[in-house]
């Protein structure tokens, strides 16, 4: 079924073909599609036709595209193909099942720190790799971070990134981004670069911690107008105190992490993602630690670089200056056969022995080549410490980064007990917590923070999710609701109102449920949306016309519909049978069960006695006859006399008055 929309059933460019809709945003559609040349399920983004002919918005599309396409990373939807159908730009992307960082929000906020950074550092590394790429993405929410169902975190629409480039950083001031996750100079400038994604992600984070976001007004102007005046607070003076004094309270060093990255002014925060995913990962191997607080950590997390320290890269000092001053001293050595003793030259005839041919010293020179002596030894001493140093730098270094680390094992789809005795294998403590999963069966683990294969501290915490199998929720029993308390029981089962429509109901009261597109106590995936059918009420009752034909027929239908019968008069009629209907009122439209309609009744002619003529002139007895109201045909046997004998019908007879009555003559 198309849902009304042109597109699904559609195969773009003869290759892809629309299966769905998923999303609808401000430039474009996202829809489920089949690629029919791969096999393959896939997303396709297709720019609405309003935006079609504006060749700003098209180039901005095939921008995107191109820029989002460049990107390679594990935590990025990737870009597969781009192209134009109809005159109607698509991109295909990649299509990640399953649900976004909004829902986890809205389902467990405030979440716990160190499950907050092992869903956030992902997407860190996502738009770090991104920066080193030379794109922004302008855009970062909530809504654009995917999370499949194996539990793999993806950022998604790097289609409204921009290339950092010269003509992007002074081109049109349009401010492209979602209110609550906007930099504010981007609200006072409209120039982006790295360091508004670098916002975006610690209002992310401090919503992930507290529940709530950071800015909030009455409309989106005042929330943009408290980005550029008001600082972000500390998370943690958001929190209950027996939150903030328990051991998943916020330490001060992540209170700083946050606080940086969302600072106001943009020289205060880090620099890019790639500083922020430094101070973020030793913010989590704190916390896995279970450090509380650690003033020197705080203080890092104010860096807007990179800890020149910290880096592998550290430039040794060179050797070669020592073994240059070295190379221009001439090398004294001992002879054999000269039984001095070290530390003094050889004599021979009275003078030191040198392997150069070097000038006879003098007096004035003996000094000079004392303190010569003395800087070669310091040299040598200098040069000692600087190797020691180099070596004890060099050695520290791969411990803080790799030494202390292992790597983490691969605890997907084993048992509780499994996965706790290959962790105890590797001297690793497992902490569990559970979620739904669609493919993982109930009971083996879906995945785990660090993933496999990533560091870990000897000795240290990987948080494991075992799997509660699949997220399924009974459908409420929704039928007599109105559709409040319908749209109410729907949002409280983790299930969604779908289509309403009105429908005609004897029993229902009007505006209450009569059915729902599942049975109630089926058990359906969460946030399904069901369809309900409301109660108008009773159907119109449509007036037909009996006149001419029968009460009781009458009766009998109108009854039938629910109708009220009355019958409100009985008159005589000349042509209508006694028993059938004259009038009634209404005699057309429509009338709503339990109204009434009345109907005239006809009593048939009405009957008047035939007056007696007989012996009577034929034209008095015409006379006496039209007086009472019949009709008079005149008939001879003679015309002797001209005199009324008898009448047909007789006299003293009923007839229907009007009717004809003969007068026979002699």
């Amino acid at each position: 079924m198309s849902n009304g929309d042109p597109l699904v059933g559609h195969v773009l460019d003869g290759r892809y073909e629309i299966l769905r809709k998923l999303a609808r945003g401000g430039m474009a559609t996202v829809y489920l599609a089949s690629d029919r040349r791969l096999t393959r399920t896939v997303a396709v983004k297709v720019m609405h036709d309003t935006l079609g002919d504006d060749a700003d918005f098209v180039a901005r599309f095939d921008r995107e595209a191109r820029a989002a396409a460049r990107l390679s990373h594990p935590n990025v939807v990737s870009v597969f193909d781009q192209g134009m159908d109809g005159g109607r730009p698509y991109m295909v992307m990649e299509y990640v099942e399953g649900s976004t960082l909004r829902h986890v929000i809205s389902r467990e906020a405030p979440i716990d720190p160190a499950r907050a950074l092992d869903l956030l550092l992902p997407v860190i590394g996502a738009v770090a790799a991104a920066h080193e790429a030379g794109i922004i993405h302008r855009d970062l929410k909530p809504e654009n971070v995917l999370i499949s169902d194996r539990g793999q975190v993806k950022v998604a629409d790097f289609g409204l990134a921009r290339a950092v480039t010269a003509q992007t950083a002074t081109a049109t001031g349009m401010l492209i981004g979602t209110v609550s996750y906007i930099a504010p100079e981007l609200v006072t400038k409209g120039k982006a670069d790295t360091r508004c994604d670098v916002y975006a992600l610690g209002v992310i984070l401090f919503e992930m911690l507290t529940g709530r976001k950071p800015h909030t007004g009455d409309s989106p102007i005042q929330v943009a107008y408290s980005h550029v005046h008001n600082e972000i607070p500390a998370p943690s003076s958001q929190m209950t105190s027996s939150w903030r004094d328990s051991r998943n309270g916020i330490p001060p060093y992540l209170d700083a992490l946050v606080t940086t990255a969302a600072a106001r002014d943009p020289q205060t925060r880090p620099r890019d993602a790639r500083v922020l995913f430094d101070h973020a990962r030793q913010a989590r191997e704190a916390l896995g630690q279970g450090v509380m607080d650690d003033p020197a950590l705080t203080a890092l997390m104010l860096r807007t670089v990179l800890d020149p320290a910290a880096q592998l890269t550290e430039p040794v000092p060179s050797l070669s200056a020592a073994g240059t001053e070295v190379s221009r001293t001439a090398t004294l050595r001992f002879t054999p056969s000269t039984p001095t003793s070290p530390g003094h030259p050889p004599v021979a005839d009275g003078m030191p022995y040198y392997d150069d041919a070097l000038p006879p010293l003098t007096p004035s020179a003996v000094p000079a080549q004392r303190r010569q002596a003395r800087r070669r030894k310091g040299g040598l001493v200098t040069l000692v410490i600087v190797v020691l140093l180099a070596t004890a730098l060099g050695f520290g270094t791969w411990w803080f980064f790799q030494g202390r680390f292992t790597p983490t094992p691969d605890f997907v789809q084993l048992t509780q007990t499994k996965a706790e005795a290959l962790a105890k294998d590797h001297g690793l403590t497992l902490r569990f917590s559970s979620e739904y999963s669609e493919t993982v069966p109930a009971g083996q683990v879906i995945r785990t923070a660090p993933v496999a294969g990533a560091p870990v501290l000897h000795g240290g915490t990987v948080a494991a999710f075992l799997s509660k199998g699949q997220e399924r929720y009974p459908v409420p029993s929704m039928v007599g609701m109105t559709v409040t308390e319908a749209t109410a029981a729907l949002q409280a089962g983790h299930l969604a109102l779908g289509v309403t429509s009105e429908v005609f109901d004897d029993a229902a009261v009007i505006g209450t449920v009569v059915s729902a597109s599942f049975e109630a106590g089926k058990k359906v995936k969460p946030g399904t949306e069901v369809d309900l059918k409301i109660s108008k009420g009773p159907a119109p009752v449509e007036v037909v016309s009996y006149v001419k034909k029968p009460f009781a027929d009458a009766k009998k239908h109108f009854e039938a519909q629910g109708l009220i019968v009355e019958m409100s008069q009985e008159k005589f009629h000349d042509t209508i049978p006694a028993g059938s209907v004259i009038s009634q009122d209404p005699s057309r439209g429509n009338l709503e069960k339990g109204d009434t309609i009345r109907f005239v009744i006809s009593k048939g002619p009405e009957l008047v006695e035939v007056p007696s003529v007989s012996y009577k002139s034929v034209d008095e007895a015409t006379q006496i006859l039209e007086d009472a109201g019949f009709k008079v045909k005149v008939r001879h046997r003679t015309k002797l006399l001209d005199v009324a004998a008898y009448t047909d019908p007789p006299s003293k007879s009923l007839a229907p008055k009007g009717s004809t009555v003969t007068i026979w003559a002699v």
